[in-house]
């Protein structure tokens, strides 16, 4: 099948409005409200039905998919990836739990999945979790942590992020996600605990990969419960929407 290259917009809590693809350059947006077992954890049957409508796109382009609680979509965005890739993750929590449900992909556990099961797979860089959730990754087999880079919040603040940058493999594209909760309050109201990141230094670590590789697609998650009390609904609204902004400017330049 050949894949359709678009931007996205998969509205799962109400949260997006296809007024947003609208205000956005060669963007859909994908109603997925309507599909049961699919909040936090995803059943069988609902991710049957999301691959289902995702079926003509491919994972180039950035595609925004709703609060964290949908993170796992990125797991099946690359692997549709027909090639070797890195999966370099933005992320203030590691989402790699062990799995309580192990017949559901969850919120929790999706990198998890990638890491083990992804053949295509050649790294996953995690940026911007506290060393407590890196440490708290355990289990995993031996050549699968090998696979694995971890940048911590406190590799950030002391600059020691770029000596683990190196150990990046330059020969292989990258795919890109953003859990906004990565960033500190000031750019971003999620729904979970947050990190102190700013976008520029987003930016500027997004930059540093161009210098040896490709990046081929992306998504970014971290909306904020559109069922909170309405005056921290639209001052939550109005900074994710700017950042939202910043973010779709920033990936659409460095997607290759």
């Amino acid at each position: 099948m050949k894949y359709k290259d678009r931007n996205l917009v998969l509205n799962f809590s109400n949260t997006y409005s296809k007024k947003v693809a609208n205000s956005l350059e060669d963007t859909d947006w994908i109603d997925c409200s309507d599909i049961s077992g699919t909040n936090m954890y995803c059943t069988d049957d609902a991710a049957d039905e999301i691959k289902r409508r995702l079926e003509e796109y491919s994972p180039k382009g950035v595609h925004f998919i709703d609060s964290g609680n949908y993170h796992y979509m990125t797991e099946f965005f690359v692997e549709k990836l027909d090639c070797k890739f890195s999966l370099v993750i933005f992320d203030y929590h590691n989402d790699m739990q062990v799995p309580m449900l192990h017949s559901f992909t969850s919120c929790g556990d999706w990198a998890r999945e990638v890491l083990e099961k992804n053949d295509n797979l050649e790294q996953l860089i995690l940026i911007g979790p506290s060393q407590k959730n890196i440490d708290e990754i355990e289990g995993l087999a031996k050549d699968k942590f090998e696979k694995l880079v971890c940048i911590s919040l406190r590799d950030l603040e002391r600059h020691k992020a770029e000596e683990k940058l190196e150990c990046v493999k330059d020969d292989v594209p990258l795919y890109v996600s953003i859990d906004k909760d990565v960033l500190s309050n000031y750019y971003a109201r999620t729904n979970w605990s947050q990190g102190k990141m700013s976008i520029d230094l987003l930016e500027r670590i997004l930059k540093r990969f161009l210098i040896d590789n490709d990046i081929i697609g992306a998504d970014v998650c971290g909306e904020r419960n559109p069922y909170e009390p309405i005056p921290e609904f639209i001052e939550d609204r109005a900074i994710n929407k700017k950042t939202n902004k910043l973010l779709y400017d920033i990936l659409t330049k460095v997607i290759g």
